[in-house]
This record gives C-alpha cells, structure tokens and sequence, in this order.
C-alpha cells in the first residue's frame, strides 16, 4: 500500500455540487434535530456557530456525482443520489460512535457525548428517513430527475443500507466470538462498507437512466473498492497516526474488534495466535496489553495480509470499470478515486 496520496480533483468537484443540496436536504428535518445534524456533518460546533467544515472524504457523493457524468449526464443529475448516500453514511457513523462508546470523531467530540444518547438516535434514524425522502421526490434537490429514476435509485439505496446494517450486525456478532476466520470477514465487510460504496458508485448512473449492466459493473467496481477501503480502515485501527485519522492509538484493539488483520492472525496457526485470543477475551485491556496484541497481530502476517487484500480488491475493482459502457474520462476519475481510497492515511 502506498503512502503518497492526492486528493482526486473530483471530490472537489462533487463537493461544490452536493454540500449546498445537502444543506437544503437537512433544512428539511424538524428544527431541532437541525443543528445537531449540522454538529455533526462540521458545519457548526456544540453551540450553533458555523465552521468551515468538510464533513469528511467525500468519497462516496463523488463516486454518485460521477456516476452521473460517466454515463453521459451532468453531474447535477447524481446529487441527490450523492445527498442520499450521505445521510445514510453519516446516520450510520452517529449510530457506530454510540455502539462503540466512541467519544471523538475526525478530531472532534462525538454526537451522543455533546447532546446525548437519545438524541444521537433520533438524529441518526432522521436522516436514513430524509436520505429516502429525496430520492423518492427528487426534485426537492434537483428538478430535472425524474420521479421513476428517483424511485429505483431509492430501491438500490435501500437493499445497499439493508445489506450495511446486516454486516455491522455480524460485525457485533464476531466480537462475542471467540474466533472468526479471515473469509467470514472479508463477507461481513463486503456488506457492511462494499454494499454502500457499490450504491454510491452507480445511483447516479440510475438516475441517469443508463442501463442494467452498466449499473452492475458500477456497483461490482465499488463493492470491491468498498472491502479495500475497509481493509485500509482496519490497518489504520491498528496502525494509524491518532494525529491523522482522529481516532485514539490502536482503538480497534481497545474495542476488541475481530477486523481483517486481527482475524487472519487468528487463522494463521502461529503459536502466538492463542495468546491473542486470550487477550481478546480480556475485558478491560491494559495499554501494554494492547501494544501486545497489535505486536502479535502484525508477528502472525495480519498486517501484511490485510495490505495483499486491499491491493486485490483494488485490483478487482478496476478490472470492473472494463465492462461498463462509460466515458473515458471518468474511466479515469474512477481509477483516482479508488488509488486515492487505498493510498489514504485518514
């Protein structure tokens, strides 16, 4: 995996489209729940007052942004399916701080430890309700989509939201267990971040009209992308810079999670690999305990391995985009995007 990343002009280009569409998307919701929403998509801090925040990578309204254009549509025409996507990623990420007693997020406080569990909830069920309500009425955002396009853009967003939920599930599911085998991860990733990435990179070619195979070889390409970037998210839970991805040294670790590195050195039948199952089964982990365990993570292959995948499904992924009637210039876009995914160190 390499180190020297470059932001793809097209996140900023999707990011001029999308943010103000997701802006009026949120001035939709009840007015309560409005400023917690923008609390945490960085556009305000605790007490109301606007920041010049991102919100984030931007990865995912980029690739339906340029879904769109790939088929021959302006980008325009994929922001509500990028708005859409948003709200379901973020309604997710607000749940997930909440299930993991995570108390910072991209280097700020969390949701639910400035304005409470209950209120955290709600906001999250608010916005996967909102992301369906712009799909259904397209227009709310964009009025050139057409309302049959919107209707089977929300079809796909709801089978990929049912398809992340159910691979958070198993990933809850496995940290009761004590062991999970590399391929049964590999599977509950494919659900829990592929299925919404796939959505990502081809809702906007449905709301462009394109047809069935173009759509599916667009979202094989983001699934594949999807269990790379996963990958990567799970090595830097490990090994990434605090400083950088604004999550505590190795929290993985802390939280006992069975994520690709830690599952492949659990599979590896090194020696070592029971006194890592023993760990996890530690409830309360002691730093040198933790260090311990990332030590015989890494000792047992896993951080090698989990590097060797996301090359693969990088790999994959491209391999993908030759099947889809698509222009070339977003051929390209869609290849920086997914180098960008598997360079990253945030």
């Amino acid at each position: 995996m390499a180190t020297d990343t470059t932001v793809p002009s097209v996140l900023f280009r999707a990011r001029d489209l999308v943010v103000p569409a997701l802006r009026a998307a949120v001035d939709l919701l009840a007015p309560e729940l409005q400023g917690v929403a923008a609390y945490h998509l960085g556009w305000v801090d605790e007490l109301g007052t606007a920041l010049a925040g991102d919100g984030g990578k931007g990865v995912r309204p980029a690739l339906a942004v340029l879904s769109a254009e790939a088929v021959g549509a302006a980008g325009r025409i994929g922001v509500p399916g990028a708005a859409a996507i948003e709200l379901v990623h973020n309604y997710s990420l607000i749940h997930d701080d909440v299930m993991d007693n995570d108390r910072e997020r991209r280097h700020r406080a969390t949701v639910w430890t400035v304005f409470g569990v209950p209120q955290a909830i709600i906001v999250g069920d608010a916005l996967a309700a909102l992301a369906v309500q712009v799909l259904l009425d397209p227009a709310l955002l964009v009025p050139e989509v057409g309302q049959s396009e919107g209707s089977a853009a929300a079809r796909l967003l709801t089978e990929a939201t049912a398809k992340m939920i159910a691979g958070q599930s198993q990933d809850m599911a496995f940290e009761e267990r004590e062991r999970v085998t590399f391929a049964e991860c590999i599977a509950m990733e494919a659900g829990k971040t592929g299925a919404l990435l796939g959505c990502a990179s081809s809702i906007g070619a449905v709301l462009a009209g394109a047809g069935s195979d173009t759509v599916a070889a667009l979202d094989r390409f983001g699934v594949e992308l999807g269990i790379s970037f996963q990958a990567v998210d799970d090595l830097l839970g490990i090994w990434g810079d605090p400083k950088t991805t604004g999550k505590p040294r190795m929290a993985d670790l802390r939280q006992h999670k069975k994520s690709l590195p830690v599952t492949f050195a659990l599979s590896s039948g090194a020696a070592i690999a029971d006194e890592l199952a023993a760990l996890l089964q530690v409830s309360e982990l002691s730093e040198e305990q933790i260090v311990r365990m990332a030590t015989i993570v890494e000792e047992c292959g896993g951080r090698e391995a989990t590097n060797a995948l996301a090359d693969e499904r990088l790999t994959l992924a491209l391999a993908s985009l030759e099947s889809a009637a698509i222009t070339d210039s977003a051929h390209e876009e869609f290849r920086e995007i997914a180098r960008f995914v598997v360079e990253r160190q945030f």
